[in-house]
Order: structure tokens, then sequence, then C-alpha cells
């Protein structure tokens, strides 16, 4: 029986590929995390990117305590099942007039894992509109892999600047316009992208990978993710840790071994070496 969502929704998302809007966090948690953010900006220079931007749940507690949300898990879990890993998350903050963008890609094409058995939460922290430069997907193109192509765009908020080899027809676009405290779940081989944040606001998303622990890293050495719900039967990846206090020694110990591991992965084949720099200490 399913947690929260329903038979049609579950429906959908085989379908299409994707789900939205559904309920994550109430206004407070919202109004609680936006604080924090600024702190975290605040600490690392301002502009969230880099290596700090990369499982940042393993670093602070507030956003291990958001991957592992109830209200998020039990949705992923009508659709992975009980036993939740999370591989990865990373924040996706465009400011009020910000040229960033994230050209048309597959996440499932470089991560290396071996099952497409793996989604993704998109949590708004802001409005998230088509004038704000919301995510955009294709329904149905979860069920087949294109070709890609690195660009090292500098506007380009992807690793790589990673985007498919083939033409988007514009009037099969969905955009996931979500309020604040919405999120989207897609599944990591659907086409999405998504345009400048042409507002005058902010638009800031946390976007959580999670996957069952059945699945297992095919490339490079061993990979590690964070159990997050259930048990983990498989033993597939190295179990990472909970931050004890932001930033604090053991947590940074930590953050650097699993992102070294796991940028040598993102970035296997590619001809320079991407936007996440080596770890400078934080302060």
């Amino acid at each position: 029986m399913s947690k929260v969502l329903t038979g049609p929704q579950i429906a959908q998302y085989e379908r299409d590929g994707y789900l939205f809007p559904l309920s994550a966090l109430s206004d407070a948690e919202v109004s609680e995390l936006q604080g924090q953010l600024d702190s975290f900006r605040q600490r690392i220079g301002g502009k969230i990117a880099g290596r700090y931007n990369q499982k940042p749940h393993l670093l602070m507690p507030w956003v291990n305590r958001l991957v592992r949300h109830p209200r998020i898990l039990d949705a992923v879990q009508d659709l992975l099942g009980p036993n939740i890993m999370c591989w990865g998350a990373q924040f996706f903050a465009k400011d009020a007039g910000d040229p960033g963008y994230v050209s048309w890609h597959q996440d499932g094409n470089y991560w290396g894992l071996s099952s497409p058995d793996v989604v993704t939460a998109w949590v708004a922290l802001t409005p998230s509109t088509v004038e704000a430069g919301c995510m955009n997907v294709v329904p149905g193109t979860h069920r087949q892999r294109v070709e890609h192509v690195d660009t090292f765009a500098e506007d380009n908020l992807l690793s790589r600047g990673q985007e498919i080899a083939v033409k988007v027809d514009p009037s099969q676009v969905v955009p996931l316009e979500l309020a604040p405290g919405q999120m989207s779940l897609h599944h990591v081989m659907i086409f999405h992208g998504s345009e400048p944040n042409r507002a005058n606001h902010p638009r800031v998303g946390f976007a959580i990978r999670y996957m069952p622990p059945h699945v297992h890293q095919t490339k490079g050495e061993r990979d590690s993710a964070l159990l997050v719900r259930g048990v983990d039967p498989h033993h597939h990846f190295e179990h990472e840790q909970d931050p004890v206090a932001d930033f604090d020694q053991a947590a940074l110990a930590q953050h650097k071994t699993v992102l070294d591991r796991q940028m040598a992965i993102l970035y296997a084949g590619a001809r320079q070496p991407g936007k996440n720099p080596q770890a400078q200490p934080a302060s």
C-alpha cells in the first residue's frame, strides 16, 4: 500500500517520468531553511557553487535533516520501496537576473549507476516559475538514452556543461512550476533543463538523488551513499556518516574523501576538470 502517492500518480510517474507539484515542507520549515541557507552562502563566499555544494548533507546537520525529511521520503518510498539511499544532493540557485542555466541532459548518462531506479526530489525554497527559470522536462523521454556532449559553457550550472545531442521539440516541454515548500519528483533518465532567471527574485531549489540499495556503481572504485530509510541488504556502497555539527573536522574529512572519489566518477572521460575544484578550508 502506498504511503502518500495515489495509484494514478504512480502510474503517471511511470508513464511520463515526473510528478509535480507535491507538498514537502511547511511555510515555517521553508523560512527556517532560507535563513540557514543565507548563513551557508555567507560562509562560502556568497555563491552556492563548487565542492561545498556537492553532498552538503555530509557537512551540515540541517541539510542532513532535509534529505531525511519524512514527507519527502514517504513519496519516494512509493516509487522505490522501503529501503532508500541518498546518493547525492545539491542546491540549484539562480539570483535575480542570473544568466545561469541548465542545458537539456539526462542525469543517468554520466553518474555510472547500474540501474535507472533513481529518483530526484527537487524541493523549491523560493518561487520556481517559468520567468524565474524553473526546471523543464520532456515527458516520456526517460525510456531512452541519447548521446551527450560536454560544453563546459561558463553559465551552465552543470559540472561539465553536458548537453544532449538531439533537438528538443518546444511543444513537448513541460515547465515544473513550484511554490516554496513544494517538490517535484523526476526519473534519472528524463530530459530536463532550465532557463536563466529573468525574475526579480532568486530561484533556489534543492535536488536530492535517491536510489534503492540494489543499485551499484559501475565506474571506478567503490562509491558511497547515505542510508536514509530502511536497511541495506546489498552493501554495494560504503555507508556515509551524518555530520555532528556544521563543518566539523570529521565531516570535512569524510566530505573530502567522498567528493574526491565521486568527482573522479563524474568526470571520467572529460576533456577538462569541470567546476568543482579542490575544497578549501571552511571558516
